[in-house]
């Protein structure tokens, strides 16, 4: 990845029940950003959002990127 190039990440997963979320427009979210890349991940309910916000940030979704010129990112 160039410096310039910005990874975003949306997921509709919700990591704590692992059902697929329905209408992300209306569902509770949290966006975490390390500054170049962010994440958006959706949550079936507010009771789930704030399971995974109980976590703390040693065991939640952490973006890991590359720099290498091969790097191709999967998901």
């Amino acid at each position: 990845m160039r410096e310039t190039d910005n990874m975003n990440i949306r997921t509709i997963t919700d990591p704590i029940s692992g059902h697929e979320v329905a209408n992300p427009a209306t569902a509770p979210c949290i966006y975490e950003w390390d500054g170049e890349n962010g994440i958006e991940i959706y949550f079936v309910n507010e009771a789930d959002r704030q399971a995974y916000l109980a976590l703390g940030k040693d065991h939640r979704i952490t973006l890991m990127g590359s720099d290498a010129e091969d790097y191709v990112a999967e998901g």
